[in-house]
């Protein structure tokens, strides 16, 4: 603790946090690009019944920041009273139909926004054009054009906060409980890393991707103790944040700095260095104009879906998740079943199509 306030006195509050989120993010960044941490990659081997690399990377990941997450309360370093996705009014219908949306987006981007983001920072620029895009919707239906949309959508069914958000307190599991369930699921992602062979990084960086989730709940948790000015207590996420971003490079100098501005460019920082390290710089653009819309659409919905939902892939996925909020669980949920739905309409009976093309001497 006296070391943050050493921290924070030494910058000044703003540049402490805004730092804060770029080292944090940095190191998300790498991990996540030495691993390929990806949940669309691991809904579609699961959608195709053959589960893989991809899935155990998801799995060490999301149980790491469990399991991190839950013990940091139990040790009494970080409490959720004042977390968003608990304390506030939730939306079920938002979670639900932001989720499906965002679920059906990230299999036409051929990624979530924190992998648009990853890849661009390698010189992907269909990542890049996808990611902006992204970020222009998201704020389109936080305070623009859509919100009236969002809106309308959220309040079809609201549920309150404090303990109707809390899945632990719900089914009385208590945090034993969240540690029990993050201990299960690290051992099916041991069991499916050793069966498909992942490679060192793929251990690493899953599992280190996953702890700086629960490193981003603990510096904003002590954080917000320290400072006299009101701060949200929040982990990793990439929807309102990349939304912050793109107005503070729009908007006059000047605007105040938070761990959303810090975190983004961290994350791009981060993955850059991984891929400069691996010699895996390289530009990529689109192949032709079929793929250019499939991308753009894909990046509209995620955008509109994950500010309806109140959360990414990761933000909802992973971050909200790990507190056990209902919400993030029903986001989650219905992202997997909207990018599974997907991949079965979309990818998977194209590539079928191709195949039965390709294949000589059938009538």
């Amino acid at each position: 603790m006296e070391t943050i306030a050493s921290f924070v006195e030494w910058l000044g509050e703003d540049r402490g946090l805004a730092l804060g989120g770029l080292l944090i993010g940095a190191a998300f960044g790498f991990f996540a690009q030495r691993s390929q941490f990806c949940l669309r990659a691991a809904v579609v081997e699961v959608a195709r019944a053959r589960s893989g690399p991809k899935l155990a990377v998801w799995l060490l990941a999301f149980s790491a920041a469990v399991l991190a997450t839950q013990s940091l309360q139990l040790a009494g370093q970080f409490e959720t009273n004042d977390v968003r996705q608990l304390a506030s009014q939730g939306s079920l219908s938002g979670a639900a139909i932001g989720g499906l949306l965002f679920g059906i987006g990230m299999v036409l981007a051929r990624g979530c926004s924190s992998r648009l983001l990853v890849l661009a920072a390698n010189g992907n620029l269909r990542a890049l054009l996808s990611g902006l895009i992204f970020a222009v919707t998201a704020q389109a239906s936080m305070t623009g054009i859509l919100s009236p949309w969002r809106e309308a959508l959220a309040n079809l069914w609201t549920i309150d906060g404090g303990s109707a958000r809390d899945l632990l307190a719900l089914t009385g599991f208590g945090r034993t409980g969240g540690l029990v369930f993050g201990l299960a699921w690290l051992a099916a992602g041991i069991w499916f890393a050793h069966r498909h062979r992942v490679k060192a990084w793929g251990w690493i960086g899953g599992i280190g991707a996953g702890l700086m989730v629960a490193a981003a709940w603990w510096f904003t948790y002590r954080l917000a103790g320290l400072l006299f000015v009101t701060m949200p207590v929040q982990s990793l996420s990439f929807t309102g944040p990349s939304a912050d971003v793109l107005m503070l490079v729009l908007s006059p100098p000047g605007q105040a700095l938070n761990f959303d501005l810090g975190m983004v460019p961290g994350v791009f920082l981060g993955s850059f260095i991984a891929a400069l390290l691996a010699r895996e710089l390289k530009l990529e653009g689109f192949q032709g104009g079929h793929a250019m819309r499939r991308y753009i659409v894909g990046a509209l919905l995620m955008g509109f879906g994950g500010m309806l939902a109140g959360g990414c892939a990761v933000g909802a996925g992973v971050s909200g998740a790990a507190v056990f909020a209902l919400t993030a669980w029903v986001t989650l949920t219905a992202m997997w079943l909207g990018a599974s739905l997907t991949d079965w309409l979309v990818d998977r009976e194209h590539a079928a199509s191709l195949r039965a093309s390709a294949a000589p001497g059938l009538p």
